[in-house]
């Protein structure tokens, strides 16, 4: 096999190859040709030299050098299965070069976001926002004297302003598109109004952070306009079967993998081992599930926009509004599997509309192979305020669907038979 550290081989192959052979060396798996799990906690060194090396570099005192096969100490700190996992991810993130996993998507974004903001620093982030990390920011973090700035997502006009006031701003936090809305952020746009901004501390600018759990890795790539670090509920769509919990955090720049990954080593939420092996057999396969989601939820949010108990369908191919069309066809290769309606009838419809499906199934989470529906001011956004959810506009009609991998056909009478019963 070639050598998994011989960048000029990998630099000739595609994502798609490279998720099956990059990094994993048959050789150190007794020959299997997929990854063994590595149910360890301790690691056995070769020499004394070689465990004061890997505590020198885990600790952060000194660097590895490239191609340096530094040893493994213990599972909290790293494992086989995440280094391999990893591995397999970066490529699939383009223009990815470093990769750290985690113990769920809310790990991923606590991690990554006090891996680098300090008390009396501020977040600028637009909502609506997953009500897990909003939740995260204001009842966790700004007791802690961590600020946090909200901004509508899409309004490109009042986001520069945000970014351009707070004080000590340190990330730019973007969920595009926005769940449950849909609406999208220019990632590009964000990320050149944060570098103009004067830095009181030349090394440390403002970080932009991009959520890119709706349409990542396959549909949009947040790394190649500028953003910092991508983030990933990998429970979604990288792992696609809903049973299993995972986060992820990708860069370009593989320092700022080094930072996150040992703030990781004090919070022990490396993800475990037999997780990483369970991700990583699905990772292969993302881009086919993702593209036949994607094309069932195109073709079913066309047909139920004009049903008449339907006020407004929420789905990128359908944007009407000039500015987030010009934002989806600059960062968006195609629209994806989440959509969402406002139905008529508030509340009431809304609850008779999850009733009386048969196939999708009324249930939180997103990204499985199944299709899930749920009321996202009930459930997944209930910890917001009144005005938090008018300002996300998340209202009382509000469905959101995540389309499966089913017959799409099955799937649009499911819909329409819900439906015409409201």
């Amino acid at each position: 096999m070639n050598d998994p550290k011989d960048t000029t081989h990998a630099a000739t192959l595609r994502a798609s190859t490279e998720v099956l052979t990059r990094g994993f060396d048959p050789r150190l798996s007794l020959g299997t040709a997929r990854p063994a799990v590595f149910r360890s906690s301790t690691y056995v060194f070769s020499s004394p030299e070689a465990a004061e090396r890997a505590f020198s570099v885990a600790s952060g005192r000194s660097r590895a050098a490239d191609g340096e096969n530094v040893e493994l100490i213990y599972a909290r700190l790293n494992h086989p299965n995440a280094q391999i996992v990893e591995d397999h991810l970066t490529p699939l993130e383009s223009g990815a070069r470093a990769a750290a996993v985690f113990n769920s998507g809310m790990a991923a974004i606590m991690t990554a976001i006090t891996t680098f903001a300090l008390p009396g620093e501020s977040i600028v982030y637009t909502v609506p926002l997953y009500g897990g990390t909003q939740h995260l920011i204001h009842q966790f973090l700004e007791p802690f004297g961590l600020r946090g700035f909200p901004v509508p997502a899409g309004d490109e006009a009042q986001l520069d302003g945000a970014i351009r006031a707070a004080p000590n701003l340190r990330i730019v936090f973007l969920e595009t598109p926005a769940n449950p809305t849909l609406l999208m952020t220019g990632i590009a746009r964000a990320v050149e109004t944060a570098r103009e901004l004067p830095h009181r501390d030349a090394d440390r600018p403002p970080l932009v952070f991009v959520d890119n759990t709706f349409l990542g890795p396959v549909f949009q790539h947040p790394l190649l306009h500028g953003a910092d670090l991508v983030l990933y509920s990998a429970t979604k769509y990288l792992s696609g079967f809903s049973d299993l919990l995972a986060g992820a955090v990708l860069a370009r720049d593989p320092a700022l993998i080094e930072q996150v990954k040992a703030r990781r080593v004090i919070f022990g939420n490396i993800l475990p081992p037999d997780e990483c092996w369970m991700l990583d057999g699905r990772l292969p396969t993302v881009t086919l599930r993702m593209n036949r989601a994607s094309k069932n939820a195109q073709r079913i949010a066309e047909h139920v926009r004009t049903h008449p108990s339907i006020e407004r369908v929420h789905y990128p191919s359908l944007f009407e509004d000039p500015g987030q069309i010009r934002i989806r066809d600059a960062q968006c290769d195609y629209p994806g599997a989440l959509l969402s309606l406002e139905l008529k009838g508030g509340k009431p419809a809304a609850f008779d509309f999850l009733r009386h499906l048969r196939i999708a199934r009324d249930a939180v989470s997103l990204g499985g192979v199944e299709t899930l529906v749920c009321h996202p001011k009930t459930t997944t956004h209930s910890p917001l305020s009144a005005a938090e959810l008018a300002q996300a506009g998340v209202g009382d009609g509000l469905v959101r669907i995540s389309v499966g991998i089913e017959d799409w056909r099955d799937l649009l009478r499911d819909f329409e038979q819900a439906l015409n019963k409201l």
